[in-house]
């Protein structure tokens, strides 16, 4: 089959063992991000396997439509960013493994590395350092803080873990069925979302982006947030009401902010607002970025692509779009 990769800045995927299991077959891969229908069209004219890297690049009707080849897209996770319904009806099969009951253990570690460089002003005393600066402020300890966890999911419950190892008092505010798993997991629940938002020293966001999580987080509850508070988000940015994050940084509640992720991305602009608050620490959306988790997933996402050249797709989330493949056209 002719495969095409979308968005492997740095040149990984060809130099992941998994990578083997596409012997045989023809293999483009693509380093830089476009976005432009026009010239992802072009590129993506002869392609018969559409392999993506999460939600970097969105897959929508009108590139769809220019895609007279591609008959599978194969990639890992949640897919928010496909037109599902638009393969569907032109009979292209979407293949996504979601990985159940495996969590990020990537994602989760770098939530808890951003506590730990917010709270301690690591990148801040840093840059100070590399200027000539001695100790530029005092930072805050871990042990005995509250940990908030806002949604009790695979990925929340690997950083509630990690805060108990910490010596932190882990509270959690989920779905109703999330603070059950949560109770039994030894954790304490907050009696209601206001509370959550006025007892925690750190709250760190761990959802899916759907339409009922979408600006869940609004600017009241960012304003009930201590002045000494941390909000952290490694999930998706719009789980915050638009524009409400910068206002409540400028406002002073929280008084800390850490983010892997942006509402638009990649972000190229020196000048975003997030970038330019000193009390924020951000990093490209790097959370599932390691060798290891790179491993994981492209391992599933090649054995997709696998199954579906041997006849057998397998992992398939549009199967109506089996009755009418391009294949058997």
């Amino acid at each position: 089959m002719k495969i095409s990769v979308l968005d492997d800045y740095h040149d990984t995927v060809r130099t992941l063992p998994c990578f083997a299991k596409l012997a045989g077959h023809d293999v483009r891969i693509w380093n830089d991000h476009v976005q432009d229908v026009a010239r992802l069209a072009g590129r993506l004219q002869d392609t018969e396997a559409l392999v993506l890297i999460r939600e970097r690049t969105q897959i929508r009707e009108p590139l769809l439509e220019r895609l007279p080849a591609l008959r599978l897209i194969s990639q890992r996770s949640v897919y928010p960013h496909i037109d599902v319904a638009a393969c569907t009806r032109l009979g292209i099969i979407v293949s996504s493994n979601q990985h159940t009951g495996a969590p990020s253990y990537a994602a989760a570690e770098l939530t808890f590395g951003l506590i730990l460089a917010a709270m301690r002003q690591i990148p801040q005393q840093m840059n100070a350092l590399r200027a000539g600066n001695w100790q530029i402020g005092v930072g805050n300890t871990l042990r005995g803080k509250t940990l908030g966890i806002y949604g009790y999911g695979r990925i929340g419950a690997a950083v509630a873990g990690y805060g108990k190892a910490f010596g932190m008092n882990v509270r959690v505010w989920a779905r109703e069925a999330s603070l059950a798993r949560a109770r039994s997991d030894g954790y304490e629940v907050a009696p209601n979302k206001q509370a959550f938002f006025e007892a925690c020293d750190i709250v760190s966001l761990h959802m899916r982006l759907v339409d009922a999580t979408r600006g869940i987080v609004t600017a009241d509850d960012l304003a009930r947030m201590k002045p000494t508070a941390l909000l952290v988000n490694t999930s998706r940015a719009p789980l915050i009401e638009p524009g409400a994050l910068v206002n409540a940084l400028r406002a002073g509640h929280p008084g800390m902010v850490a983010v892997d992720v942006f509402e638009e991305e990649p972000v190229r602009d020196p000048n975003h607002p997030l970038l330019q608050i000193p009390n924020v620490v951000c990093t490209p959306h790097i959370g599932y970025v390691t060798r290891e988790e790179y491993e994981l997933q492209f391992s599933d996402i090649f054995d997709q692509i696998v199954a579906y050249a041997n006849g057998g797709p397998i992992n398939v989330v549009n199967p109506e779009a089996l009755l009418h493949a391009r294949r058997d056209a």
